[in-house]
């Protein structure tokens, strides 16, 4: 039997997904397809960030990545978003896939997608990573997703 999924319209099949965590673990050791598709806003009200439940939003702060950048001799690419899935949540050493939008100041929501293909040991997870530098809150508005689907070994 499948696992069902938590609310109607969603596909859910396989044990990999944990809907709480966000996270995606490799039953076996192969190359795997994943896709995160955010749509993205201005928060309204103060939403509750619950991964995996339907209808909830999850806010994301603003961070000051820039300055930081800026310290070590980076030039500061403005206000923009990176959306990330990553390896066991190291976003480094070729274990990611990335996406950058430049956010413009209008305050309308946007969609951006990251998809590609990963090499998971059986037991590794993948997961989704957004980096906020535009200055305010932004808001992963519900029907966003992520999947995650094995290609082969």
């Amino acid at each position: 039997s499948h696992p069902q999924p938590e609310r109607e319209a969603m596909f859910h099949r396989g044990s990999g997904l944990n809907l709480t965590s966000g996270k995606y673990m490799a039953p076996i050791a192969g190359y795997y397809t994943f896709r995160a598709t955010l749509h993205i806003g201005e928060p309204l009200g103060t939403p509750t960030a619950l991964l995996g439940r339907s209808g909830m939003v999850l806010t994301l702060p603003s961070v000051l990545v820039c300055r930081q950048q800026q310290r070590k001799g980076h030039p500061c690419g403005g206000k923009r978003l990176r959306v990330l899935i990553c390896v066991q949540s190291h976003c480094q050493h070729n274990s990611f896939l990335e996406t950058v939008s430049r956010l413009e100041s209008s305050g309308d929501r946007f969609t951006t997608s990251v998809s590609g293909v990963l090499y998971l040991k059986a037991g590794q997870y993948a997961s989704v990573f957004v980096d906020n530098t535009a200055g305010s809150p932004l808001t992963v508005q519900s029907g966003s997703d992520f999947s995650a689907v094995l290609l082969g070994v």
